[in-house]
């Protein structure tokens, strides 16, 4: 189970935030997520949201740290890319 997050550098509601994608499935992202208590609804198209509060949990918890091109490209490359205004499949 490999898991990505990029560096929090995404501003919104006064933080920075990072993504977290899995390249496999939804279902892994999804259970790693609830693992580290990340709630449901930071879960958005085809990525979790977090906070750069918690980016130290997610890495130490086995999530991989990687640059933000790459991990697009590796979601991807997965079929698990669901840009906005993209019905998910």
């Amino acid at each position: 189970m490999t898991l990505y997050i990029d560096p929090p550098t995404w501003p919104g509601h006064g933080r920075l935030w990072s993504h977290l994608v899995s390249d496999v499935s939804f279902d892994e992202l999804h259970a790693f997520a609830a693992a580290i208590d990340c709630p449901a609804r930071a879960f958005e198209r085809d990525h979790y949201d977090i906070p750069s509060d918690h980016y130290g949990i997610a890495v130490r918890a086995g999530a991989v740290e990687i640059g933000s091109k790459e991990l697009v490209r590796r979601l991807t490359a997965a079929g698990l890319r669901r840009p906005k205004g993209r019905p998910a499949a």
